[in-house]
């Protein structure tokens, strides 16, 4: 098995009562970049042999750079076989729970992110989501958010993810959840989390491809949000050497993954060799 290690090994016992995977995007299939990205080596194949396998699939993604489909064509022309029903993201959970609680949001988000939340009303905002918003992460515009926070008797913070940074093709950017917790401290408010490693976004995924989390696997580049979110499903969780992976993620004192694989194609390799 190589550098997968001992891990490997033991992976595959419990390997063979897999019905279902879940993959995150962003560090696993490709790394992004200012030029749209790279797939990362072999894993254009490695989802082409799940889908061949009869495995369940699922995509589990904080991406909020873009809507799901703008995303999703962007995956297609890299090559990988992916459609937008099945990719489990926080914009359309974050709208369904504002319909059911009647919020209108202020919106710190990505410009691209926007026509996700085409059919929310957002006059008079009585909560304020924020995601990934990159450039649109301004002293202004947190300073706009904050003001709509601080205004409220009880103010409603919605993350769309809580991911502390993530790898660019020209290296690291601070993701949403530094600018989320900047608010938090600012206004006294606990964030409403969407998305990984929300225990409902994981659920969400599961029940989508009728999968109990006992039967399922995520594989991740992310040793919190990715492997410790999915565990405490009750999934196993295998984290890639790939994306925002760095080695002092193997000594995190909290999570341990099932086991560590070079990347999607070496962790799809031990699975199929199970079934």
């Amino acid at each position: 098995l190589g550098s997968a290690g001992r891990g490997g090994w033991e992976m595959a016992a419990w390997a063979r009562a897999v019905r279902g995977l879940l993959l995150d995007i962003s560090g696993v299939l490709y790394d992004s970049g200012g030029d749209g990205g790279v797939p990362i080596a072999g894993s254009v194949e490695a989802v082409r042999r799940i889908k061949a396998s009869g495995l369940k699939l699922r995509f589990c993604t904080n991406e909020t750079q873009a809507t799901r489909e703008k995303f999703v064509k962007k995956l297609q022309g890299m090559g990988f076989d992916i459609s937008v029903d099945e990719v489990t993201a926080p914009a359309p959970a974050a709208c369904r729970i504002l319909k059911e609680r009647s919020l209108r949001p202020h919106l710190l988000v990505h410009n691209d992110l926007v026509p996700e939340f085409a059919e929310i009303d957002k006059a008079n905002p009585n909560c304020v989501v924020i995601g990934d918003a990159a450039e649109n992460f301004t002293y202004a515009n947190l300073n706009e958010a904050f003001r709509v926070l601080i205004g409220m008797e009880k103010p409603v913070l919605i993350s769309l993810g809580r991911g502390r940074y993530y790898k660019e093709t020209d290296g690291l950017k601070l993701d949403v959840g530094a600018y989320m917790k900047a608010l938090e401290y600012a206004c006294d408010v606990q964030a409403e989390v969407v998305g990984k490693p929300a225990k409902m976004f994981f659920e969400s995924a599961l029940a989508e491809m009728g999968v109990p989390p006992e039967q399922a696997i995520m594989i991740g580049d992310d040793i919190v949000n990715d492997v410790g979110g999915a565990q405490r499903c009750g999934m196993r969780a295998l984290q890639v050497r790939t994306g925002k992976y760095r080695p002092c993620d193997e000594n995190h004192p909290h999570v341990k993954p099932d086991a560590y694989v070079n990347n999607l194609a070496e962790a799809v390799d031990i699975i199929l060799q199970q079934l």
